[in-house]
């Protein structure tokens, strides 16, 4: 381990700040290089300083030595101070070293760059690994999606160049971890790859890796690194991977266990790559499962996901259930990676969704917007119709919308019209997003502008104002050029934005849409915006039918109507109440429609129609149909053919005597 003395940096600091001066004096200087002038050659002696001219040469060797550049913006880093060569006589020798407990607590409640340096600059000595944990506490503080938020504040600071300085000549007495940690942090901070301090930390980090004995940590930072420079072709990664499957999997703490699942989901470029050691992995991932605290857990289901692990639902149930707990305690983006395999995989928990309906509602305004939007598509894939979190979400919907992407915003509306659900603050959240359309109209993406708008009609609000630029052919081309195209399901969508217009909204007078993008049945496969009959309770309402009616001419099934819905099942009366048959088509008094909804049809956790299936409803009713729902959850309990009979008699016919046949 290497020791590093900062006192010494003061005495220094004078002439760095000189040579930030000598730019145009650069300039000079490197023109004499040219001409074949030597200057790296020069030797840093601590008698050089006696005149100003050796300070001068001192300084330009330094500069042209350890030059390093900010990715897109170049920018010198500078530093210098002294490394002891032995901790042992370091910490002794010296008074004023900090214990590392200490310095780490100190350390992590610096908030900013400005704060760290200041702290740094009160300790005289430090081990290499401190110093490492120094530049990871900067990127922390300053990196911001992966770009370095004030690149001058921290890569002129002298602090910070004394310690890349000595990170850069003295490298090799670096501890593996003091090397891979500081190396991982300066990548970060987007130093350039090809300065003198990155190759020279890279190449100590070559041979260390050629001697085979870095541990199962280190072996994962520095991939972790080696990705960011190079990527997943990088030659040096498939040795660190073949390394790490030399290891014994069944001696690795959970926390090397997580790190190797983040190192694998970077590197495999093809599916099925070290499938046979990942299978280990899981096996042995789900004994200690609840053990796991919740970053292992977020980490280890992400990975997961990004590596398609599909066949290990035994460690994805495990890991989903302990997760359960944890809700309170996931940061953020730990809580996004959570869902995320939620709904990747399918899995539903009711404890995991009563713990989001206590949690959300007391963070929704201060939680990040992506977290609530992952809710929302949590509770929108898994039809989870929850009160609670969709009330609070509403009321942070109004008074932060602004400040969302409009995906996002997509995301956070369109689940109220899958579920059928109007909170209490409606209107103002309506409002709200009538205004935002208005003014960041062009800024959706067209295939989200189409589920927002369709999502809105499913419960009764109706985009009037914005449907003449969706039904605008310009649009209509836009939607064909992006990926899905215009799809069935898209134009289903469509199909169905205008005839609610023209059912519900008959004082809309703009342009319509064109005969060419209609569908004639709302009934796909897959995704449709009309769901599918449960066939095992339609078998059973239809032998309750028959024997009601006395045969099966007098009801049809499954039948497309020229409105685009397909009615399970079809009754026809004449005037005067009389069953006609099913392929009597004259003297047709009244239709009544079966909806024989199952349980698809409703929300997971309630009785309550999905949205899709309310407009179907609503729309049979205004073309004329008398509508009869028969819920699965009524028709399930009847027991008897008998109470069949009387069931549907009741429902169908109630102001009507039943004959015996």
């Amino acid at each position: 381990m290497a020791w590093i003395n900062l006192q010494s940096f003061q005495f220094f600091s004078s002439s760095l700040r000189t040579c930030r001066s000598l730019r145009i004096l650069r300039k000079t200087l490197n023109h004499l290089n040219e001409q074949g002038r030597q200057l790296r050659s020069l030797h840093c002696d601590s008698s050089v300083f006696g005149t100003v001219l050796s300070r001068i040469r001192l300084r330009y060797v330094f500069c042209r030595n350890y030059h390093a550049e900010f990715w897109n913006q170049p920018n010198s880093i500078m530093g210098t101070g002294h490394l002891h060569g032995d901790a042992g006589s370091s910490s002794k020798s010296c008074g004023k070293w900090m214990d590392e407990q200490k310095f780490f607590m100190e350390l992590n409640s610096c908030s900013s760059s400005k704060d760290i340096f200041k702290f740094l600059s009160s300790v005289e000595i430090m081990s290499d690994t401190m110093a490492a944990a120094a530049l990871q506490r900067i990127c922390e503080v300053e990196v911001d999606d992966s770009e370095l938020k004030n690149p001058e504040v921290v890569l002129e600071n002298e602090v910070f160049r004394a310690l890349c300085f000595q990170f850069e000549h003295e490298s090799q007495k670096l501890s593996d971890t003091g090397l891979l940690i500081a190396l991982q942090a300066l990548v970060k901070l987007r130093i350039d790859p090809w300065s003198t301090l990155l190759v020279r930390l890279v190449s100590e980090s070559q041979e260390r890796l050629d001697k085979g004995q870095l541990t199962i940590k280190n072996l994962c930072i520095l991939g972790e690194i080696l990705l960011d420079l190079e990527g997943p072709g990088c030659a040096m990664l498939e040795q660190i991977l073949k390394q790490v499957q030399e290891k014994n999997l069944e001696e690795w703490t959970a926390e090397e266990m997580a790190m190797v699942y983040g190192l694998l989901q970077m590197s495999i470029t093809e599916k099925g790559q070290y499938q046979d050691v990942l299978n280990q992995m899981n096996n042995i991932t789900l004994t200690f499962a609840p053990q796991l605290s919740p970053k292992l857990i977020s980490r280890i289901l992400n990975a997961l996901v990004i590596l398609d692990q599909t066949q290990a639902i035994p460690l994805v149930i495990q890991l989903c259930k302990y997760s359960a707990r944890y809700v309170p305690r996931f940061r953020d983006e730990e809580l996004i990676n959570v869902l995320g395999a939620y709904i990747y995989f399918g899995h539903s928990d009711q404890f995991f969704t009563e713990a989001l309906e206590r949690h959300v509602p007391k963070s929704s305004f201060t939680m990040h917007p992506e977290v609530v939007s992952k809710v929302m598509q949590y509770c929108c894939r898994k039809l989870v119709c929850s009160k609670p979190i969709f009330d609070a979400v509403a009321e942070s919907f109004v008074y932060n919308a602004d400040k969302y992407t409009t995906r996002q915003i997509a995301e956070y509306i369109v689940p109220f019209g899958t579920l059928n659900y109007l909170p209490p603050s409606a209107p103002s959240v309506f409002r709200k997003l009538e205004r935002i359309l208005n003014a960041r109209f062009t800024q959706f993406q067209p295939h989200t502008l189409v589920n927002l708008l369709h999502s809105c009609t499913l419960i009764e609000r109706y985009p009037v104002n914005f449907l003449a630029k969706i039904f605008n052919p310009y649009f209509l081309q836009q939607l064909q050029v992006q990926s899905p195209g215009l799809d069935r399901f898209v134009l289903s969508q469509l199909t169905q934005l205008l005839l609610t217009v023209t059912l519900e909204c008959p004082f809309y007078q703009g342009p319509k849409l064109l005969r060419k993008y209609r569908v004639k049945s709302f009934l796909l496969p897959g995704p449709s915006v009309e769901s599918s009959v449960d066939v095992q309770l339609y078998n059973r309402v239809k032998n309750g039918l028959v024997d009601l009616l006395g045969t099966r001419m007098y009801f049809a099934s499954h039948v497309l109507t020229p409105y685009c819905y397909t009615l399970d099942v079809e009754i026809k009366l004449d005037e005067e109440g009389f069953v006609l048959s099913a392929s009597h088509y004259e003297e047709v008094h009244r239709r009544i429609a079966l909806c024989i909804d199952g349980k698809n049809r409703f929300c997971s956790n309630s009785h309550s129609l999905l949205g899709k299936e309310a407009i179907k409803q609503r729309h049979l009713k205004l073309l004329g149909y008398e509508v009869v729902q028969i819920p699965f959850f009524e028709f399930e309990i009847l027991c008897s053919s008998k109470e069949i009979v009387e069931y549907l008699h009741k429902k169908i016919f109630p102001h009507t005597y039943r004959l015996n046949w």
